[in-house]
């Protein structure tokens, strides 16, 4: 990933931890909902210029990586992700999935986002994997 790309990707995962972190001042929601905090993890699929995180691939990590660290539940989705190659100086694009999980409120839960976003960057070649951190009203 370009180095532009990079300290955007570090700005937007440092801003919401210098206003908030994960036991902050929650956010003040109606009843039934509760305030928590909310992950996503951007994960692009292309390895150079191909495809290289298949499907079952993708379901494999997901159930050893993902699934492990944060059993009460999960949302997956599939996305299309873009960044500006400085190196190339093009746009590229590629096929994405994001992680969304409701965040248990552990003091450990922002090392499991990251032990995740390592294993995805060793395990599929991966310069970088997008982290997002917000604040949300939820009821389940």
């Amino acid at each position: 990933m370009p180095r532009q790309m990079r300290h955007l990707l570090a700005i937007i995962l440092v801003l919401p931890l210098l206003g908030t972190s994960v036991s902050a001042q929650p956010a003040a929601c109606s009843a039934p909902l509760k305030p928590q905090q909310v992950a996503e993890l951007l994960l692009g699929r292309k390895i150079g210029d191909r495809l290289g995180v298949s499907e079952t691939q993708f379901l494999n990590f997901l159930d050893r990586e993902i699934t492990p660290r944060f059993p009460d539940g999960l949302t997956v989705y599939d996305a299309r992700g873009q960044y500006r190659d400085s190196e190339r100086n093009r746009i590229v694009r590629e096929p994405s999935k994001v992680v969304m999980i409701v965040l248990p409120g552990k003091p450990e839960d922002m090392a499991r986002l990251n032990e995740i976003a390592d294993a995805y960057k060793k395990r599929f070649r991966q310069q970088s994997v997008g982290i997002v951190l917000r604040q949300a009203c939820v009821s389940f």
